[in-house]
């Protein structure tokens, strides 16, 4: 994950994030200059062509955040745009997904997505592994969270992620299975990807067997919490039940879902994590539809479907609005990790409200954390399961704000309606009258967004992952059965 703060039901705090994010946070207006432009004959569409016509503008520009902020040479990628910012591993995770989008599309060329690619993960595969506290890139096939953009070492003292490291694995088996062509790139992208893969010890973040740690640093070790309840690291352990070389016991898959919590919110009885990103980062690249673990089957249910309730009881709250938001309802809703104005609690629209920059933002039975600030990556990576209700919000919401919600690179990470005080804020920039916008694009929250709507229009990614044997191995060692997992042979 991208910071401790994601996993809103874990301990540990921040680490070092927090102290990073002070470093290197600052307010820059972002440039509407270079965005892809919707060309139309005759008349702007309307109805379902004009959702098509929404959708294509908004994939292609997410798509270019991730083409145009990377680093050709090295495939390193930014956590922010276009603050200046140290790399985010979970943002490459991501961006790797995002090529092959983009070469399906015609954005770049196919043979530019696979340079772009082995570049990538030469540069991730060659890079020093030690435990080193400075000058190298990870340990033992894992990656430190947040690295530095020229070298890619170590970013001050910031923890190896066994998450962020998995999203990274994801978006590298992805690309595996995608480019299957005979050509030198190509071929390349395939051996690195297995290379990244088998290499990872994933036997050794099991330091409490059967569960995975969060992560380790080379100054204390392997940190005193572990991935347990459902949350957004359901890829983790299925690439760690996958491993053909380093795979975790079987009963890890057990001991994750034991901790399981199911209750009802907005009338919608599910499985519950708060913010909608542990609804989406495993999904983007595995179909859950029609496949199901012990735990679903004993509940009739798929983890497809439990995100989609989770998804109709956020919007849920949005229209009850129970704390008087100015904005929410049902087409402006949305609550996930992402930035905010700042922290501090001020007086507006007569309440004494409490704001909070970056945070897990999320309403569930389990928790709420809610001061206002809508994240359209939360509706966004929604698409699949909401498709109406979600495409419908988003382009309401880019309509009712425009420019300062969406830009070069579609739409900032969030904003705030409720926030129009005039005081100085330590994200973004307040619109007089409007509300807070952020001025940054986060790539963790840009990532769900272009892939989900993928996944939505064409089945890209979750089709392409069916395909890859490690993928298919961890879900079948965790007990997954049904659907299309049992009509592949893949993996047998």
């Amino acid at each position: 994950m991208r910071r401790l703060a994601r996993a809103g039901t874990l301990a540990g705090g921040l680490l070092a994030t927090v102290t990073v994010l002070a470093a290197l946070v600052a307010t820059n207006a972002g440039c509407d200059s270079g965005a892809p432009k919707l060309r139309y004959r005759g008349m702007p569409p309307t109805g379902a062509e004009a959702d098509q016509a929404f959708l294509d503008s908004l994939a292609e520009r997410t798509f270019r955040f991730f083409w145009d902020t990377t680093d050709s040479t090295t495939g390193l990628a930014p956590d922010r745009w276009p603050t200046k910012s140290f790399v985010s591993v979970g943002a490459m995770g991501f961006a790797l997904t995002a090529y092959p989008i983009g070469a399906e599309h015609g954005w770049v060329t196919r043979e530019a997505a696979a340079r772009r690619t082995r570049t990538t993960l030469a540069f991730m595969l060659a890079a020093r592994q030690d435990t080193a506290r400075a000058g190298s890139i990870g340990y033992k096939g894992f990656y430190y969270h947040f690295l530095h953009p020229g070298s890619g070492a170590r970013f001050e003292t910031v923890e190896l992620s066994t998450q962020d490291t998995a999203m990274l694995i994801a978006g590298a088996l992805f690309c595996q299975s995608f480019f299957d062509r005979t050509t030198p790139d190509e071929a390349a992208i395939r051996a690195l990807a297995e290379s990244l893969y088998t290499r990872v010890d994933w036997q050794w973040a099991s330091v409490r067997p059967p569960t995975i740690s969060l992560g380790w640093d080379p100054e204390s070790g392997h940190l005193p919490y572990d991935y347990r309840g459902y949350n957004e690291t359901m890829i983790l352990y299925l690439l760690a039940l996958g491993s053909p070389t380093h795979p975790v016991d079987a009963a890890a898959w057990s001991a994750y879902t034991a901790n399981y919590r199911w209750g009802t919110f907005e009338g919608q009885e599910h499985l519950g994590f708060a913010p909608l990103f542990g609804h989406h980062y495993s999904h983007v690249w595995i179909d859950f539809q029609g496949i199901r673990d012990s735990t679903m089957r004993a509940r009739n249910l798929d983890y497809f479907e439990n995100s989609r309730r989770a998804t109709l009881a956020q919007r849920a709250y949005a229209i009850r609005n129970p704390s008087g938001y100015r904005g929410y309802g049902e087409n402006a809703w949305g609550l996930s990790a992402c930035d905010g104005p700042l922290d501090s609690t001020l007086t507006l629209d007569g309440r004494q409200r409490k704001f909070q920059t970056y945070n897990a933002r999320g309403a569930s039975f389990t928790e709420i954390v809610d001061d206002g600030t809508i994240a359209p990556t939360a509706a966004g990576g929604s698409i699949p399961y909401l498709p109406d209700e979600t495409i419908t919000a988003l382009r309401h919401m880019r309509d009712t704000y425009g420019t300062p919600l969406y830009g070069r690179y579609g739409f900032v990470d969030a904003f705030n309606p409720t926030f129009d005080a005039p005081v100085r804020v330590q994200h973004g920039r307040v619109v007089p009258g409007v509300g807070w916008f952020d001025t940054d694009y986060l790539g963790i929250d840009q990532g769900p967004i272009l892939a989900m709507i993928e996944n939505y229009r064409s089945g890209l990614v979750w089709k392409t992952m069916r395909r890859n044997p490690h993928l298919v191995r961890g879900l079948r060692r965790a007990g997954f059965t049904g659907g299309w997992l049992d009509a592949t042979e893949v993996g047998r």
